[in-house]
């Protein structure tokens, strides 16, 4: 018996490996991207069995059912709520295109466009985290905080303090942070205790704790960072609450320092950023607060500058950042200047942005020269080629400081930034948020900070990327055959 079973053992594996293989064509590019597909399908036919066990932990881009009906709870009380709100009239000095995506915008992330703000960029690393602090120290009422990554070390300390402080002042001070993000740092429980010894309100987003009936794809992660002080004052960017190091050693050997872009907004659309922390709680706590909810900011300033919240992420249907990203470089007539550390672009993107430069559209790209992440680095350089051909102008910002900031501006009337990158990760598997402002005058602030990129880069030209070793050339290659997964 024992030889009749070793003769029909390859019989089995035969049969189940075709089994595999089937099943996988017809369930794998069900509601995928072809190119998605196409990726989960090659891990599965090279490598059967760790690819299907690898597909079953991170195939799904959605998140728990529970908490995709949160979303659209959350959406459609903002759209009620917000129903016939006019703070940001059409003007005639509008692009023609604005409007209507600013209309997509509301349709896709429920947020309306809101005039009468106010914004002041800060492109210095220490100095964006000591305006956060001082807007905490002046906190009455409530802080919320929400950073993908938050540590506490001897750069965030006073920030730490001031939270702490506002505590004692009778402050509420409620704070979210990703769970798998802040857990790979460094001093994370050393993080944890001093939240509890000040007595914040704090909870981890998207915890994954099987343990505890918490669990969804491990790499579905809360990307975002806001701030929000007493419903007044709004902070939100590409930066986390860490040491620009992100204190790892390999990063201090290497001499590796972020350079981020955060942006301090008051008027109407704090607002805004404060309902995508009451999004984010609500998810996480089931509790909702209703009295930081009802709370409304008048326009100030003299800026008037109109904004707009676009929250995104797999709550969301249809991909709402990456629709916005590509409706405005289509809608470019004369300049587009993008900024991201990760640009791993899908075929819509990658046709936008090309597209844009073919008509004759001035586009400028700014990546690092080196990268902390090395998969991704080498995914991104294989998309090199076909923007130079295309006319893309691309700009390596100088090693060792990785230029982590995430923006980009149209013409000269619009801009965006937030914790999106230009990426199908921040596209599809990420939670972010990011902002759309019109107004000249903030654009030409955005303009003085790019130029400051251009002085710090280098040009890349195609004759110095055609030359570049075959070896490395392989290995862009090959990443790139990952990109869709990552």
């Amino acid at each position: 018996m024992e030889a009749g079973l070793s003769l029909a053992l390859p019989y089995v594996v035969v049969a189940l490996d075709v089994t595999i293989r089937v099943l996988a064509v017809i369930f794998v590019p069900k509601n995928r991207r072809p190119a998605t597909a196409t990726a989960w399908l090659l891990a599965i036919f090279f490598i059967p069995y760790a690819g299907v066990i690898a597909f079953l932990l991170f195939g799904s881009t959605r998140l728990p059912r529970r908490r995709r009906l949160k979303q659209t709870q959350i959406n459609r009380y903002v759209m009620e709520a917000t129903e016939g709100i006019e703070l940001a009239t059409e003007q005639p000095t509008w692009p023609q295109w604005f409007a209507s995506l600013a209309a997509l915008n509301r349709r896709l992330g429920a947020m309306p466009l809101l005039g009468g703000n106010t914004a002041r960029l800060f492109g210095e690393y220490d100095r964006s985290i000591h305006e956060m602090t001082e807007a905490v120290r002046s906190a009455r009422t409530f802080v919320h905080v929400e950073f993908y990554i938050l540590s506490l070390d001897t750069t965030t300390a006073p920030f730490f303090d001031a939270l702490d402080d506002a505590v004692r002042r009778g402050v509420t001070v409620r704070v979210l942070l990703d769970h798998i993000a802040s857990l790979r740092v460094r001093g994370y429980r050393r993080t944890i205790r001093r939240l509890k010894r000040m007595g914040a309100e704090w909870h981890l987003l998207l915890p994954v704790q099987p343990w505890r009936g918490r669990y969804q794809r491990p790499d579905l992660r809360n990307h975002r960072k806001v701030l929000v002080v007493d419903g007044q004052v709004g902070f939100m960017g590409s930066q986390n609450m860490i040491d620009r190091t992100y204190d790892r050693w390999t990063n201090r050997r290497r001499g590796l320092r972020w350079k981020d872009l955060m942006v301090r907004v008051e008027g109407p659309v704090v607002a805004e950023l404060n309902t995508v922390f009451l999004t984010d709680w609500y998810t996480e706590t089931n509790v909702v607060l209703e009295r930081e909810a009802r709370q409304t900011v008048a326009p100030v300033g003299d800026e008037d500058l109109d904004c707009q919240v676009v929250p995104s992420g797999p709550g969301f249907e249809g991909e709402n950042n990456l629709r916005l990203f590509n409706g405005l470089i289509y809608a470019a007539q004369r300049r587009i200047v993008l900024v991201s550390p990760y640009f791993v672009p899908d075929d819509s993107m990658l046709y936008a942005v090309t597209t844009a430069a073919q008509r004759g559209v001035e586009v400028e790209l700014f990546v690092s020269e080196i990268g902390d992440q090395a998969v991704v680095f080498h995914a991104q350089r294989s998309y090199y080629e076909t923007l130079l051909k295309a006319g893309v102008v691309i700009w390596l910002y100088r090693k060792p400081t990785i230029l982590h900031a995430k923006h980009f501006t149209i013409d000269d009337e619009v801009a965006v930034l937030g914790s999106s990158n230009l990426d199908m990760r921040s596209f599809t598997l990420n939670l972010e948020v990011s902002m759309m402002v019109r107004g000249r005058a903030f654009v030409n602030d955005l303009r003085q900070i790019e130029e400051g990129y251009r002085r710090a880069s280098r040009r890349l030209t195609l004759d110095e990327w055609q030359a570049r070793p075959l070896r490395t050339a392989v290995l862009d290659n090959v990443a790139r055959l990952t990109a869709a997964l990552q």
